[in-house]
């Protein structure tokens, strides 16, 4: 079953002199423009993404808002709703920043303390986050009627960042430390067993008013594995085994045999299983868990990714739909903000079996891990030949068709995250090291069976 509560969401130059100075002006920019290095591109399209988790962020928490509308017209006066999620995601964007100097190591850390006082006051249920939070008062904002409490795959997305950063502050200096033992003990506040409900299986929600009514139980193959890596290795809460290998892997049901483009899927992607499912399946569980030479009994995790990726790819290249622009620079499908029909903006999963003519820039961004060449082409394409429509004051935006030319110029945290936390571990392997280095995520893994030739279990 697709990830169906993600698609719901409510919707110069200065200068002086002639005008023939000004031309040559731009003519030199557009030169230096088209003369970027891969390294330089990438380090462009990360420090400007990086800003969305910065100099957008929600100003009374230092949370990611949910979305980022740059002319300031939002639905429902939710310019404050922050998600716990892509906020997870900014966690990690902000140890990014840190170390590729977007902001100093001072900054960073007083960020981070500033979110980690406000997440222990914010609204939690047994332990987990909501998945959207009132930016001013902490107070759960509903995300659906019965969608009220907590959000335990929201909230695996957010513990994963609070890791990373304990990870990078905990040999600090005794201010680094110190916010260091804040996001560790909020992370083993996480009653990660209560959301099992007794039963061999995690469910997604729990509500104070609804109880289990939401019935979501995490079966994969989806974005949820890392929710299940973050529930074993809790030090305090922690699922047995059996809720992995009978619920998640629905006791090995969740093994493929179906290929394309001569390319196997490996696991069953869940409504998505001749073609396998939108992007972000292979990039929010993978920011921190690092999936070179991981595997269990039912895959190997880089070559599951390595090969979604393929097919998307391959998928957009043949382009059955001839939709315009489609091919080897300019494809990835992902959720995003998409076109409907009628023209009015809406939000879609995009994938080779819900394809509408829209590129969503973080589908191809976010697999630079994956598809480096394929990745940097679709970059460069964007950047160099489609700058004016597709790019803005936090990155690309997070939605193009040129088939109707139409962009979204807006942007959500959960599609600008991936992008600076997977360059960064495509230039660094930064945040890989960080997370899969913590000795709980290694209990963690080895208690799930995961082997890991690169970090030694």
């Amino acid at each position: 079953m697709i990830r169906i509560s993600l698609l719901l969401i409510a919707f110069t130059f200065l200068s002086c002199g002639s005008n023939t100075d000004k031309s040559k002006e731009v003519s030199k920019e557009d030169t230096v423009a088209e003369k970027l290095s891969d390294e330089q591109l990438l380090d462009a399209v990360q420090k400007q993404t990086f800003k969305y988790f910065w100099d957008y962020a929600e100003p009374n928490s230092g949370l990611a808002r949910e979305r980022y509308h740059p002319d300031g017209v939002y639905p429902e006066n939710d310019a404050n709703i922050v998600t716990t999620g892509g906020s997870g995601f900014g966690l990690m964007a902000i140890v990014s920043g840190m170390s590729q100097g977007y902001v100093t190591k001072e900054q960073g850390v007083e960020r981070l303390n500033k979110i980690a006082d406000f997440l222990a006051k914010a609204d939690r249920f047994y332990g987990a986050w909501p998945h959207w939070i009132d930016g001013n008062t902490g107070k759960v904002k509903p995300f659906g009627t019965k969608d009220n409490g907590g959000d335990l795959v929201e909230t695996s997305f957010l513990v994963a960042g609070m890791i990373t950063v304990r990870e990078y502050l905990k040999e600090g200096s005794e201010n680094e430390k110190a916010v260091a033992q804040k996001y560790d003990a909020l992370w083993k506040g996480v009653d990660w067993k209560w959301y099992t409900n007794n039963k061999n299986v995690l469910y997604w929600h729990w509500s104070p008013n609804y109880k289990w009514q939401m019935n979501f139980a995490l079966e994969g193959y989806n974005e949820c594995l890392i929710t299940y890596v973050m529930a074993a290795s809790s030090p305090t809460h922690a699922i047995d085994a059996k809720a992995y290998h009978e619920g998640w892997a629905r006791s090995g049901g969740i093994v493929s045999a179906k290929t394309k483009y001569n390319t196997p899927l490996i696991l069953k992607h869940n409504g998505a299983e001749e073609m396998g499912g939108p992007l972000f399946w292979a990039h929010y569980s993978y920011l921190g868990l690092d999936p070179n030479q991981l595997s269990d009994k039912y895959a190997d995790y880089w070559k599951l990714n390595v090969n979604q990726v393929k097919i998307n790819y391959e998928y957009c290249v043949e382009n059955p739909g001839k939709f315009e622009g489609y091919g080897p620079d300019y494809w990835g499908l992902t959720a995003s903000y998409s076109r409907n029909n009628d023209g009015s903006v809406g939000y879609d999963a995009h994938m080779p079996s819900n394809d509408k003519g829209v590129i969503s820039p973080t589908a191809a961004v976010s697999s630079i891990v994956y598809s480096p060449k394929e990745s940097l082409a679709l970059i460069r394409n964007l950047y160099e030949n489609h700058k004016e429509e597709t790019w803005g004051n936090a990155g690309f935006y997070d939605a193009v068709s040129l088939q109707n030319k139409w962009t979204a110029k807006r942007y959500l945290a959960i599609d600008q995250g991936p992008e600076v936390v997977m360059i960064e571990n495509y230039r660094s392997g930064l945040l890989w090291k960080l997370f899969m280095n913590a000795p709980e995520v290694k209990q963690g893994l080895v208690k799930l069976g995961f082997k890991s030739g690169k970090y030694g279990f």
